[in-house]
């Protein structure tokens, strides 16, 4: 009897520092901010020779849905935080072992650009680091591709991109861009790649907006799940929801 009663009262002593651990570790929930709205984002378009990966603040958030032809925009409503990170994965479609297209009968070309509806927009003081290259010296007769790594947590905010060179603009007249780019608003941002934009076949871009360019301010809504929300009506989880108009009778 003595030794159960030791093994229940060590039981509860060890829950007791577990629960207590527990709560130290954990992190306080946020309170007092309300849940966003779409009215809180920020549209983006982004147009790529060929396609791209963008990814904010350390998260991927859009995709480009065609990997090669035909050149398309890709049009997204985001949720900014700043400091806000950028960085993309633009690649320009070439085969593998020759960096060539279309059957190995041709060197293409590659192209970048990107636009928010805060007005954050590419040019040279984004920074660039190509990962893959061919055909090397531009030889088509004997192609081959060189590529380096890609850096390890290259997309996130802490990432050191100090030792990247910074990109290289590119007039419209070089890179070409189809149709869809001028039936969508890139005003005052830049076509920008590495330094050659006909043998780089992949290159990472990162950026670091600190303060939205339109001066205009903004929620922070990062860490959502470790907030409660303040709904606008004293917590009805359906407070967001728009109400139907009265029939008439």
């Amino acid at each position: 009897m003595i030794r159960f009663s030791f093994i229940a009262t060590l039981s509860v002593i060890v829950a007791l520092a577990s629960s207590a651990l527990f709560a130290q570790t954990s992190p306080p929930a946020r309170t007092g901010i309300r849940k966003p709205t779409i009215a809180d984002t920020i549209h983006a378009n982004v147009y790529a020779d060929n396609s791209f990966k963008l990814y904010i603040n350390g998260e991927l958030v859009a995709v480009d849905s065609i990997t090669f032809v035909p050149h398309n925009v890709v049009s997204v409503d985001i949720l900014p935080a700043y400091p806000m990170t950028i960085a993309v994965m633009a690649i320009d479609n070439a085969d593998p072992k020759t960096g060539m297209e279309y059957a190995n009968t041709n060197i293409g070309d590659g192209g970048f650009i990107l636009k928010f509806g805060d007005g954050t927009v590419t040019n040279a003081t984004w920074k660039a680091k190509k990962i893959s290259w061919g055909p090397v010296d531009g030889d088509t007769k004997n192609p081959r591709v060189e590529r380096i790594p890609v850096p390890d947590n290259w997309f996130t905010v802490g990432f050191d991109d100090s030792s990247w060179s910074h990109a290289r603009e590119y007039t419209e007249e070089k890179v070409g861009p189809k149709e869809p780019f001028y039936q969508h608003d890139f005003k005052g941002a830049k076509f920008i790649w590495s330094d050659d934009v006909k043998l780089d076949n992949v290159v990472l871009f990162r950026n670091v907006v600190n303060t939205p360019p339109d001066r205009k301010s903004r929620p922070d809504f990062r860490g959502l799940t470790d907030t409660v929300p303040v709904s606008p009506r004293g917590g009805d989880r359906n407070s967001q929801r728009p109400r139907r108009s009265p029939e008439k009778p």
